[in-house]
């Protein structure tokens, strides 16, 4: 105790005196929905740390290795802005990890279809992979979830890394990444083409699995329906 305010609440009324002193943000002062969208994330980054958040808590560190390009001052500067405009929090977690998350809010776990919407948008723009395009295997986390019918956590392998999803999931986090926690409804090995080819609509995955390019394990539902079809 210090002063009558536990280190919980010292801790949160730091916060917030660092939130107060923070500049108002840039507005396109339009009275219009859209406009008041983007005054909140058109700024550049700001939809991609909200694509990382809806993995769940994350540190500033590995925020920053899978947002390749980014710089330290311009994630921490968007990360303050999210938690401005209650989209994001930021919160430390119990020892022994003693380390702050961010994570994002009821509002910013909102902007899900909005990404959803913007993925599927931005699919012709894909084109060739080029020579300098970074890739995470999380990042197809996401196309794959429109891909996917029904509900269950699955388990998705590629050669650059693994990531699991929650289908159908209400709330929490959509994705996460490594290996799914516990047993997963269905494990699906596949390489980045094939990924590729399901999240962008060109092949559906029952029709990936029959032609062999997706391999099944698992004993859950999903697995046995994509196995049989």
């Amino acid at each position: 105790m210090l002063l009558g305010f536990t280190k919980f609440e010292l801790g949160k009324s730091n916060d917030m005196s660092r939130l107060r002193r923070m500049p108002p943000r840039r507005s396109y002062d339009q009275y219009c929905s859209a406009a008041r969208a983007l005054d909140a994330v058109g700024d550049r980054w700001t939809l991609l740390i909200v694509r990382e958040l809806l993995a769940g808590p994350r540190r500033y560190t590995d925020l920053h290795a899978d947002l390749p390009g980014v710089s330290t001052d311009v994630l921490a500067s968007r990360l303050r802005d999210m938690e401005r405009d209650g989209l994001a929090t930021r919160r430390r977690l119990p020892p022994p990890g003693a380390a702050y998350v961010y994570e994002l809010t009821a509002r910013g776990s909102a902007l899900l279809p909005v990404l959803q919407a913007l993925g599927a948008w931005g699919q012709a723009e894909l084109g060739e992979r080029g020579p300098t395009d970074a890739i995470r295997a999380h990042w197809f986390a996401l196309p794959l979830l429109r891909a996917l019918e029904g509900e269950g956590l699955v388990e998705v392998r590629l050669e650059e890394g693994c990531f699991h999803l929650f289908a159908g999931a209400a709330e929490g986090p959509v994705y996460g990444h490594g290996a799914a926690p516990g047993e997963p409804d269905a494990r699906l090995v596949m390489d980045t083409g094939t990924c590729t080819a399901v999240a962008q609509g060109e092949l559906s995955l029952v029709e990936a699995v029959r032609a062999g390019r997706v391999e099944v394990n698992g004993d859950g539902t999903f697995a046995k329906e994509l196995r049989e079809a």
